[in-house]
């Protein structure tokens, strides 16, 4: 299936970024993992996918549980930095919707955030029930909208320096998207065919400095830097100081930053043909 051109764009704003990923938002979005692994049942001997790995962070929490890890992602810098950080793990580079791996060789597929990098979520979660194995469950996370104040800070400072989104950084086509509540996203699920569909949201606040949280669009990383980067030297510096002037309202006493954030933990089971799984 070819790519869209939001899968194409994805592929820009993560090329070469796994380094500059780990010391800033990598951290930000391991918070999830552990919930994320017990949503979908991940125990000691489990086969387990990660998909959209990064730098492997829930690879690595699925290892220490005892599972059997294979790790994907579509970025060769982000496999190649995992498979240094999870050397337990089989890491591969590899796409969705089109994963090298048998029909349910998993008992368990996680994807951290994975929905919010791919072109056509729909057809996406019908590849990942496609390779977890009848009665096996599937968790996924996935940043809420509207955001919360903390995520939509950098956001914030781009509007503020006067900055639009560049048409060569193209949105999800409205076709292809879905509501990003707990509805929308047990909807998705369900309409995948998956059954004990779950969703919660999980809040939290999320500590760093402003020197971490502006090391990343200032590296490039994702389509915040991506937007940072594409508007030259002197723009970027009036992005950064906007940042700087809104981050005051999340600053601590000890100068560093309490960012909120709020993700959706969605899980269901692929049914077993003739019967639900309950």
């Amino acid at each position: 299936m070819p790519e869209t051109p939001f899968d194409e764009s994805e592929r820009g704003a993560w090329a070469g970024c796994a380094a500059a990923y780990e010391a800033g938002f990598g951290r930000l979005c391991a918070h999830t993992v552990p919930r994320l692994l017990d949503a979908a049942g991940v125990v000691a001997g489990a086969r387990v996918l990660d998909v959209g790995t990064g730098t492997g962070s829930a690879a690595a929490a699925a290892c220490a549980r005892g599972a059997r890890v294979v790790a994907v992602d579509a970025e060769p810098d982000m496999a190649r930095l995992a498979t240094r950080i999870v050397p337990e793990a089989c890491v591969h580079v590899a796409a969705l919707p089109q994963l090298p791996y048998a029909d349910g060789r998993f008992d368990a597929v996680v994807g951290n955030f994975v929905l919010n990098h791919v072109g056509r979520p729909r057809v996406a979660l019908d590849e990942l029930c496609r390779v977890t194995r009848p009665g096996g469950r599937i968790a996924l996370t996935l940043w809420a909208a509207p955001a919360a104040p903390g995520q939509a800070l950098l956001g914030r400072a781009v509007q503020a320096a006067g900055v639009t989104r560049p048409p060569s950084l193209p949105m999800l086509a409205p076709e292809d998207d879905f509501p990003r509540t707990e509805d929308g996203l047990v909807g998705l699920l369900r309409g995948a065919g998956l059954t004990d569909t779950v969703c919660r949201s999980l809040s939290w606040d999320h500590r760093t400095t402003p020197e971490e949280w502006w090391s990343g669009p200032a590296a490039g990383v994702a389509t915040i830097g991506r937007i940072v980067q594409s508007q030259g030297a002197a723009v970027a510096e009036r992005i950064r100081r906007q940042f700087v002037a809104l981050a005051a309202e999340f600053t601590g006493g000890d100068g560093g930053l309490v960012l909120p954030h709020r993700a959706l933990l969605a899980s269901g089971r692929v049914a077993v043909q003739g019967r639900v799984v309950g």
